[in-house]
């Protein structure tokens, strides 16, 4: 018990920063949720196409035309080369249409005539030649009939009339789930640092000098000294995490209540105990308490930037997230980034997640290992 009252009143110490990361948390995961765009709609845009007509406008040829009008909205330019050129570059239009000399005539003999086009190969262009493409296929089925031309025209319009409903089929909060990818990737921050610099600047108390002739010439036994402050250690890193989940609750919302919120917790829980396991690997090394900020920022802003953390993974760069791989929050974030495109968890879709979480208790082991290496030189050599 002297050693665990002992470690409170280290503990009370470090109150300031334990509710500094706390607050940062908080902040930026409600500053997340009031700015994400909760919406889920789509509208068509009408790209920007030109028509360069040289056949005459009537008949399947007209008809194009005005299909295309209506799908789309028609840019007038004087066609010169230079003006198509410019508008093009400077994305004045997005889709060039050629209609060749005697289209109609052609098209009609079943002669195959081919539309050239030119475009800026941009979304809105393919959405064009998508357009373009559905009437021409639609156009050549029904021309493989011996119907004339004004039945032609009729059935061409009829199908091209027929919309698809589309019905949303996945159950996936989507919402939510955003919400809490961000907030428990950005806990990958709080919990390093929390963690590191208490357990390295509680470490560091106890293996002061004065502190550590004390422990030397009391009757209490080395190991059963050990035990204790391994277990107060580990009992903080419990209930700081036990804290971050008990916010993620109110912030988040009842998708905690899933099994997707119980993936999140695992996985949150897997990578404290690996930051517990580090913290003592740092906190075996260090000696110098000067030094502890310096590796709080390498060591938790370094892997929170690298991995994921602060800047979405699909934004970053391929080389950095190659080499994120040998830290375990790359693994933890991927978990989080993989959960929430997870319609079901069934034991098939959570298999990759099951196995980062594996890599991070690999990670912890070989903490363990080195830290008791370490500990066992440092006994001989005293």
């Amino acid at each position: 018990m002297i050693v665990f009252k002992t470690y409170l009143k280290v503990l009370n110490k470090c109150k300031m920063p334990i509710i500094l990361y706390t607050v940062i948390l908080i902040f930026f995961a409600v500053f997340n949720m009031q700015t994400e765009d909760n919406q889920i709609s789509f509208e068509q845009e009408k790209p920007d196409v030109l028509i360069i007509n040289k056949d005459e406008e009537v008949g399947v040829t007209k008809n194009l035309m005005d299909y295309i009008k209506n799908n789309s909205n028609l840019i007038h330019i004087k066609e010169t080369k230079d003006n198509i050129n410019d508008a093009l570059f400077y994305r004045d239009v997005n889709y060039i249409i050629y209609i060749p000399e005697n289209y109609r005539e052609d098209f009609l003999n079943k002669k195959n005539p081919i539309i050239e086009i030119k475009s800026t190969k941009d979304y809105q262009a393919s959405l064009a030649e998508m357009m373009l493409d559905r009437y021409l296929k639609t156009a050549n089925i029904y021309n493989q009939t011996s119907m004339s031309e004004e039945e032609l025209i009729k059935s061409i319009n009829n199908t091209l009339e027929k919309e698809v409903e589309i019905e949303l089929t996945s159950k996936i909060d989507t919402e939510n789930l955003e919400n809490a990818s961000f907030y428990f990737n950005f806990m990958n921050y709080c919990i390093l640092a929390g963690t590191i610099y208490v357990i390295c600047l509680v470490l560091s108390s106890f293996k002061s000098e004065m502190v550590n002739k004390r422990t030397i010439v009391s009757s209490m036994n080395y190991k059963k000294y050990n035990r204790y402050l391994l277990l107060s250690n580990g009992l903080f890193a419990f209930f700081a995490w036990l804290f971050y989940i008990a916010i993620s609750f109110v912030l988040v919302g009842d998708i905690m209540f899933t099994s997707h919120g119980m993936i999140y917790i695992l996985n949150s829980f897997i990578f404290n105990f690996c930051a517990l396991t580090l913290a003592f690997l740092i906190g075996n090394i260090l000696t110098n308490k000067d030094a502890m900020n310096g590796i709080i920022n390498v060591i938790a802003l370094g892997s929170s930037f690298l991995c994921g953390a602060f800047v979405p993974m699909e934004f970053l760069p391929k080389q950095v997230l190659n080499i994120a791989h040998i830290l375990p929050s790359y693994w933890y974030i991927k978990t989080n980034e993989l959960l929430k495109n997870i319609e079901v968890c069934n034991f098939e879709n959570i298999k990759p997640l099951l196995l980062n979480m594996g890599v991070i208790l690999c990670f912890s082991l070989i903490f363990i290992i080195i830290t008791n290496i370490i500990s066992n030189r440092k006994r001989k050599l005293g």
